[in-house]
């Protein structure tokens, strides 16, 4: 009966001329025959997209551009964004980031197309720029893109050949024979016959480096992550620093939910070994004295449990950002950004007379993270290498590195203190540190083991170079430097030296305070407010 009556409903609804709002509508693209069914149009009777205002502005008002026009429009903008930031920070000596970091920001949405046109690019980077001077196009209309004329005329000479989507794409292919013809006649009067050998060439080791990445225990424990990353990679746990996981060569982790949700970071071996050197305990007060970009900053505090405090300084505005977005991602609750100058702090301020630990990781040549950092590809890579060449840079680099660890001595509390680079000289390491050894000897301090199970030492040049810990740019991927001065016990300051830590010295503080609340509650004084006739006559 039930199902006699649903059927005669549904032959009603089916029959009757009013609207059927509840009913499925036709699809756009489909037509409604005389027998009710659906068919698929035809493509030239299917109604026209409309053209998107920001298409036309990207095709100059022509027809609008297909998806890989588009993408490949937005990856060459991208690209001389980054390449320009890459530029201007290589010529300060002060790169807000590495080539790498800079790309795989969340701003960027075609990483990989966007990677690969700053690194051909700047492969290229001098024979482009002698082409684009010798075809008079860098006038000054296109002098602020320089970058961009740059990729298109890359992606014109040596790659594929750009489309007329933009008007700097439309100006260099008008001119794409002259730009060629100029190559050739940059090639006959370098008398070579390949473009490869006006390129500058890089002994790059061919030894593939393990992919490292450490585990934030603010968010994560360490047997989750292995148990997450083993579903797709082989995982090895890292014997020298707690929480660090070893993955296969070339691994890809940029788009992997554990990366961007801040559960772990990537981050190298040897720049893992610094706060591990530092060894700061949960409640302590800890200074990073120049911290961005920000990956040692929240290691601390990943080994402080998120307890205590952490005043993170960082001078550049712009690295200060990058500094906030890195504390943000893991999370690190005790972590306080300042942007200050660690030289200018003083040690006699109620914040800074706390201070227990000091990782001091001062601007350095980079000389050591170059390769990893591409930064094999910028046009200042030849001076890096070159002590001979490069000497006066080096030069002012360990003279403030010097300033910066005599200034690390003068706080009062402080117990640890590592000094690190990412640099493969002499006069930025074991120079630095033989030069403030009688210094801190006045304040009490002393050079103290680095992790001792690591092979390779200091340079013998000075007395306790046992102590100081290279790693090497060839077998191990990376060339740092890490220095731990420890404060003799009896040169401690006596309230800290009597605690193991500052909640340690907190606690017992509250308590001394109690005892002496609990005595003045029963001593003359409160009596007399309980006994007012006693008050009284105390008065008379």
């Amino acid at each position: 009966m039930g199902l006699t009556l649903l059927g005669l409903f549904l032959e009603f609804l089916t029959k009757s001329k009013f609207p059927q709002p509840f009913l499925r509508p036709p699809k756009l693209d489909s037509a409604v025959t005389e027998a009710g069914k659906l068919e698929p149009m035809a493509r030239k009777d299917r109604p026209a997209k409309k053209q998107t205002a920001a298409s036309r502005k990207l095709n100059g008002g022509e027809k609008p551009l297909r998806g890989a026009e588009r993408s490949a429009y937005f990856a060459r903008r991208e690209a001389a964004k980054v390449l320009r930031t890459v530029l201007e920070g290589d010529a300060r000596r002060r790169a807000v980031g590495s080539i790498k970091s800079l790309v795989y920001s969340p701003s960027i949405r075609n990483k990989r197309a966007t990677f690969a046109l700053v690194c051909e690019t700047l492969k290229h980077l001098p024979v482009i720029k002698d082409v684009l001077r010798a075809t008079n196009v860098l006038n000054s209309k296109w002098k602020r893109q320089e970058e961009l004329l740059c990729i298109i005329a890359y992606d014109i000479l040596f790659g594929k050949e750009s489309l007329a989507t933009g008007d700097a794409e439309k100006l260099l292919l008008s001119r794409k024979d002259k730009l060629r013809s100029a190559l050739v006649h940059l090639l006959e009067k370098k008398r070579v016959k390949h473009i490869k050998e006006l390129m500058p060439q890089c002994k790059i080791s061919d030894m593939p480096k393990p992919r490292y990445v450490r585990v934030n225990t603010l968010k994560m424990d360490v047997e989750s992550a292995i148990l997450e990353l083993t579903k797709q990679y082989a995982v090895d746990k890292d014997d020298m620093v707690p929480g660090l996981l070893k993955l296969p060569p070339s691994t890809d982790l940029h788009k992997h939910p554990l990366v961007i949700n801040g559960s772990i970071f990537m981050q190298g071996r040897a720049s893992s070994m610094v706060a591990a050197a530092l060894e700061p305990k949960p409640g302590w007060w800890v200074l990073d004295a120049c911290s961005a970009p920000g990956n040692k900053t929240v290691h601390l505090a990943a080994i402080m449990k998120g307890k205590g405090k952490i005043i993170a300084c960082e001078l550049d505005k712009q690295r200060v950002k990058r500094l906030e977005a890195t504390v943000r991602l893991a999370g690190a609750t005790n972590v306080k950004v300042k942007h200050e100058d660690f030289l200018k702090l003083n040690p006699e301020e109620p914040c800074c007379s706390k201070i227990r630990a000091i990782l001091l990781d001062p601007s350095c040549s980079g000389s050591g993270t170059a390769i990893d950092r591409l930064d094999h590809l910028l046009p200042s890579y030849a001076a890096v290498l070159d002590d001979t060449g490069n000497s006066d840079r080096l030069m002012k680099l360990a003279a403030f590195q010097k300033k910066a660890l005599e200034h690390a001595f003068s706080f009062p509390a402080a117990e640890r203190i590592v000094y690190s680079t990412c640099s493969i000289h002499q006069i930025e390491n074991e120079d630095v540190v033989k030069s403030v050894l009688p210094l801190a000897a006045s304040h009490g301090f002393q050079l103290a083991p680095v992790h001792p199970q690591w092979p390779r030492r200091g340079l013998p040049v000075l007395d306790g170079s046992q102590h100081l810990l290279r790693t090497d740019l060839v077998e191990d991927g990376e060339g740092f430097f890490i220095a731990l001065f420890v404060r003799k016990a009896d040169k401690r300051p006596q309230e800290y030296a009597e605690s193991e830590t500052c909640e340690g010295y907190r606690s017992k503080r509250f308590l001394r305070k109690k005892t002496e609340f609990v005595n003045y509650f029963f001593n003359n004084r409160f009596r007399m407010l309980l006994y007012p006739p006693f008050r009284l006559k105390k008065q008379r």
